[in-house]
């Protein structure tokens, strides 16, 4: 049976060259040039990732941050100066007289112009009036006619009188003639009053000054037709101003009404006077709040002795008011209109939204001055977001705190 066991066989040893060692060193060096290699690539891309996820979150709260309305508020403050509001008004003379003719006819002369001073008494006009003096003709004529009819039946009567005494006429025909001599004197009587009329009448031919003043204005010339007051045709032929004393007129709005009193200074300013400043009194006041306008109407006086104050200027006037030491003061720009009504946003402690309803006093334009709902303390916001909502929470901008100071002036038109 044959041996089916292969021989053994003995290894060699292995045999080491010199080349083989060389290689041997070389591919480790690669192996971990490979290593290095993969673990930066690695280390990238995690420094990568780690960049993308520190950026994300940076814009993440970027984002965040951005979300959240940035507002500017202002603090309330209380007056600091007293306050003063302008309003125009209407100069007009102390006294103004519309000049009409009392009587038909034809302006024969006039002797005064617009812009000259006159007197009580003076002529301003002369009217020439044919008709009235043949009316006066008449009337003097009737009169005649009823004097000696007058005369006629008292002789008559008293004939008559005398003969009843004889029984030579009845007592009927007796009264008869006294009551006609009776009726005669009415008619002298009414004739006479006629004659005074006309006469009266013609006195108007003279248009004159009623008082001491200056013509404003003249509204006819020589040969002029003039009918008499309350005609259809009848206007103006002068007016007299008496300007030694000058009337102001304003409308003060309602909520200035309980500070103006009689009495108060307020200078005027006049657009022909750009520097200077008159002054004038606090005569009166209506007493009466016009429903259409909600003002009051307010009248001054000022002296004006030189003429320099003209009716119908438009002047400035202006009123300084008793300060309200209570009263709170915020842009008119702060105030926000919402189904509560009127109402302002406040910034809380954590700076969160705190919506307030408040009271408005006066309101100056660009002030409103506040009577209740709010504080000094208060950080309200100015010129807040429509979409602003309580509790929402805001960022306040560095620096925007407004001092909110009084203006010098505040103007209503």
């Amino acid at each position: 049976m044959p041996d089916t066991n292969p021989p053994s066989v003995t290894p060699r040893p292995e045999t080491t060259t010199p080349a083989t060692q060389e290689r041997k060193p070389r591919r480790w060096v690669g192996r971990l040039i490979g290593l290095v290699a993969l673990a930066a690539a690695v280390a990238v891309a995690v420094i990568g990732i780690l960049d993308r996820q520190e950026s994300d979150q940076k814009v993440g709260q970027w984002t965040h941050q951005q979300a959240i309305p940035s507002v500017a508020v202002v603090m309330p403050k209380g007056e600091t100066a007293p306050p003063r509001i302008s309003l125009p008004g209407d100069i007009e003379a102390y006294f103004q007289a519309p000049i009409y003719a009392q009587v038909n006819g034809y302006i024969k002369v006039w002797y005064k112009d617009i812009g000259d001073w006159v007197k009580a008494g003076d002529i301003l006009a002369v009217i020439e009036t044919p008709e009235l003096d043949q009316q006066l003709d008449q009337a003097k004529a009737d009169l005649l006619t009823a004097q000696t009819n007058q005369k006629l039946a008292e002789i008559t009567a008293k004939r008559w009188v005398a003969l009843l005494k004889s029984n030579a006429v009845s007592v009927q025909a007796t009264d008869e003639k006294t009551a006609d001599a009776a009726a005669k004197a009415a008619l002298t009587q009414a004739a006479e009053a006629n004659v005074q009329r006309i006469e009266a009448l013609l006195a108007f031919r003279n248009l004159v000054a009623p008082f001491d003043g200056v013509v404003t204005q003249r509204h006819t010339d020589i040969g002029a037709l003039v009918s008499a007051h309350g005609s259809t045709t009848d206007h103006e032929l002068f007016a007299v101003a008496d300007i030694h004393r000058m009337r102001i007129y304003v409308r003060v709005p309602q909520v200035y009404s309980a500070d103006i009193t009689n009495g108060m200074t307020a200078e005027l300013k006049l657009p022909q006077y750009p520097n200077r400043v008159f002054t004038a009194v606090v005569a009166t006041t209506a007493n009466a709040i016009d429903p259409k306008s909600r003002t009051v109407l307010v009248q001054l006086q000022a002296d004006n002795a030189k003429g320099e104050l003209w009716p119908g200027t438009y002047a400035q006037v202006i009123f300084h008011l008793p300060p309200n030491r209570d009263a709170l003061f915020i842009p008119a720009s702060a105030l926000i209109f919402q189904e509560h009504g009127a109402e302002v946003a406040t910034v809380g402690p954590d700076n969160k939204v705190v919506l307030k309803k408040v009271h408005i006093g006066r309101d100056d334009g660009t002030r409103l001055e506040i009577l209740q709902g709010i504080t000094a303390q208060d950080r309200v916001i100015n010129s807040p977001p429509d979409t602003l909502t309580e509790g929402e929470t805001v960022r306040v901008m560095p620096n925007a705190h407004d001092s909110n100071n009084n203006p010098p002036e505040t103007a209503h038109q």
